[in-house]
């Protein structure tokens, strides 16, 4: 279920807040400009392919698009046996920043985006089916797919060549919690 926990950046282990409330979620991340939103979900096989996928949703992402001006936009889908899946993990696992908007719809599946406020605070969102998370560029964040990662999200983009990973040195992203999910 859809997840939020806010924490000082000083202290990993207590969270001041911990909700899974999606008005919620949605209001506190709106006073940082994230948009969080839930789209319903639609019944797609297990075999859809990209053109299915953003067919499914056409409503939506063309909402977003005439919106926000995003110009490309493709669905990328990871599987516990992908052969890279420990390399793409660690890739997003310190802290960056994009100079676009990384915008991401959970088709099925999971994943944790960490936020970190210019207030010191730090959001761990973590995104499921149905769950749509646009960070806004600039922002500091990092993103765990877990370690058997089990997801099929659609992307946005406003450059067409997608957006590059600016990472700030910073080690914060090792001191909190790492996306685990419990096995079903």
């Amino acid at each position: 279920m859809t997840r939020l926990r806010i924490f000082s950046a000083d202290d990993a282990g207590t969270p001041a807040l911990d909700t899974r409330e999606p008005n919620e979620i949605a209001a506190s991340l709106a006073g940082l400009g994230v948009r969080f939103e839930q789209w319903p979900s639609r019944p797609l096989g297990a075999a859809a392919g990209q053109d299915e996928v953003l067919a499914a949703f056409a409503p939506e992402v063309d909402r977003l698009k005439a919106e926000k001006g995003y110009r490309s936009v493709d669905v990328i889908r990871m599987v516990p046996d992908h052969p890279e899946k420990a390399a793409l993990r660690t890739k997003f696992l310190s802290e960056h920043r994009h100079s676009e908007d990384e915008v991401r719809f959970f088709v099925e599946g999971e994943g944790l985006f960490t936020l970190r406020s210019d207030e010191g605070r730090v959001y761990a969102v973590l995104c499921e089916e149905g769950d749509l998370i646009s960070v806004p560029a600039g922002m500091r964040h990092w993103f765990d797919m877990g370690p058997s990662p089990r997801f099929t999200a659609i992307r946005l983009f406003t450059n067409a060549d997608g957006w590059i990973a600016n990472f700030t040195g910073d080690a914060i992203a090792d001191r909190f919690p790492r996306h685990e999910p419990v096995a079903a």
